[in-house]
């Protein structure tokens, strides 16, 4: 397998970016940040458009309220703030305001699952996808690398229906496909990062590159071929692609920035069990428990999101 593509910018930034270029021809394009316009990367996006940007202050639920209010009156708007805020002190206005309303608002939350490291618990985003999978007309985006990013935010934009997209803070490989594939993207559709047959590796967003480290190290140390899937969409799940791969009967397993209790893992078992799919299958996440502290790697490392965990967990199933 080729070398993995060197890392170029943090998906959060290449969303600013995309942002800029489209709000350039776009004025309805309008931003709504909770404080967060910082770290949220949009300090040049409001240099460039200050009238396209409101900030609320630390305030998420007026942050979704208002962003739900613009979006019935035919403006774009992203509403930005950090994943773990966004998604539990929002949470009731995302349900009623957002998508029962039917209003498509993209809500980006940033700096998601342990991107904040040290910062502990209170900071990490690791309920979103269980909570957000319970809502009715939400889809659940997670881009793997800075590609998924850009189509996502371009697709987004133009979306009627609500969305909701995943950041973190690392840099990301500008691609992680490999060359031998030629699989677009889609929201909805998975995407083949790589073609294998001894086992397939199913992840989301950040948690995608372990897995080609995992496979590089499984087909060199032990001659496994991997099939790898970035399930950049969480909700609505890609079922086509999903049954297909389990076909073959090979092992199956998931890996996400998220507790192992409501999420990629959990939505992917159930489907491929109720469609009568016997494949072994493994979950691997944040367990049930309190969280340990450290950097965004420090953390992936003691729970096995690594390459070198990934590849002994594959070596276990198999």
């Amino acid at each position: 397998m080729e070398e993995i593509k060197t890392a170029t910018a943090a998906n959060l930034e290449v969303f600013s970016e995309v942002l800029q270029d489209l709000a350039a021809t776009d004025k309805d394009i309008i931003v709504v940040t909770s404080d967060s316009r910082g770290s949220g990367k949009l300090v040049p996006f409001g240099q460039k458009y200050p009238e396209q940007i409101v900030e609320v202050g630390i305030a998420e639920q007026n942050l979704v309220g208002v962003a739900a209010g613009l979006s019935s009156m035919g403006k774009k708007a992203f509403a930005v703030s950090p994943a773990c805020f966004l998604t539990a002190r929002a949470l009731e206005q995302i349900k009623n305001d957002v998508a029962y309303s039917d209003n498509p608002v993209k809500l980006i939350g940033i700096s998601a699952g342990v991107s904040y490291g040290a910062l502990g618990t209170t900071h990490h985003s690791l309920h979103d996808y269980a909570v957000l999978r319970a809502i009715n007309n939400i889809s659940i985006v997670a881009p793997a690398d800075n590609f998924e990013t850009v189509e996502a935010i371009k697709e987004a934009t133009e979306m009627k229906s609500p969305v909701y997209i995943r950041f973190g803070k690392k840099g990301m490989p500008a691609n992680l496909q490999s060359a031998t594939v030629n699989s677009g993207f889609k929201i909805g559709k998975g995407r083949i990062i790589q073609e294998g047959h001894d086992l397939t590796f199913i992840a989301t967003g950040e948690a995608v590159l372990p897995c080609v480290e995992a496979a590089k190290l499984l087909e060199k140390e032990h001659n496994i071929s991997c099939k790898i899937i970035s399930l950049h969409t969480i909700k609505p799940l890609d079922n086509e692609l999903l049954l297909a791969t389990a076909t073959n009967g090979k092992p199956i397993i998931t890996v996400e920035e998220h507790s192992i209790n409501g999420g990629l893992g959990e939505a992917v078992a159930s489907l491929l069990f109720q469609n009568g799919c016997s494949n072994k299958f493994k979950i691997v996440g944040l367990p049930d428990d309190h969280t340990v502290s450290g950097s965004q790697i420090e953390i992936f490392n003691h729970y096995g999101i690594s390459g070198e965990g990934l590849k002994n967990t594959a070596l276990n199933l198999i």
